[in-house]
């Protein structure tokens, strides 16, 4: 839930529009039931879009009818687990390999997807132009199994040392 809201927002947006989401619920953490049965009306006052709201539907009914077993998702490869996490609309490799990352704490992801990666790689090994995600593979392969490390050391050297990311 908290990958799909994140989308394509600012940390700061993001992390408001879930605290308003995550308030409409007495425990918190809402069951993907509570999330179905919430009027559209009081997830959009939250801040989601219609889309979101129609991700956020989609996630918490492959959850409730067991197309998406959260209770399994420890013991699932990260490729398993991706290729479960994309059946939702509004998941996608990318946003997949992030849940992996930052909230699974998986130590092996390359997110080869990622503009930041390929502009820091693209930097890093003073490459002329972006890398393809086939290229950020080939490079990242030799960082196994270690790749969410790298990745994290490559996004902070796009930093410009005030914590924003640098304009290239």
């Amino acid at each position: 839930m908290r990958s799909i809201v994140f989308q394509q927002l600012s940390g700061k947006a993001a992390s408001t529009i879930l605290s308003r989401l995550v308030a409409l619920y007495p425990d918190r953490v809402p069951a993907p039931e509570a999330v179905i049965a919430t009027p559209d009306e009081q997830l959009r006052a939250a801040g989601l879009s219609r889309q979101k709201i129609a991700y956020l539907r989609d996630l918490s009914l492959k959850v409730t009818n067991g197309a998406l077993p959260l209770d399994a998702v420890d013991a699932m490869t990260d490729d398993d687990l991706i290729a479960h996490l994309v059946q939702v609309k509004g998941i996608g490799r990318w946003t997949a390999q992030m849940f992996l990352m930052f909230r699974l704490g998986r130590p092996d992801v390359l997110p080869e997807l990622d503009l930041g990666i390929q502009n820091a790689i693209k930097r890093a090994y003073r490459k002329r132009k972006r890398p393809a995600p086939k290229d950020v593979k080939k490079i990242g392969a030799k960082w196994s199994p270690h790749s969410s490390v790298a990745a994290w050391y490559l996004w902070r050297s796009l930093e410009n040392g005030d914590g924003q990311l640098g304009t290239e």
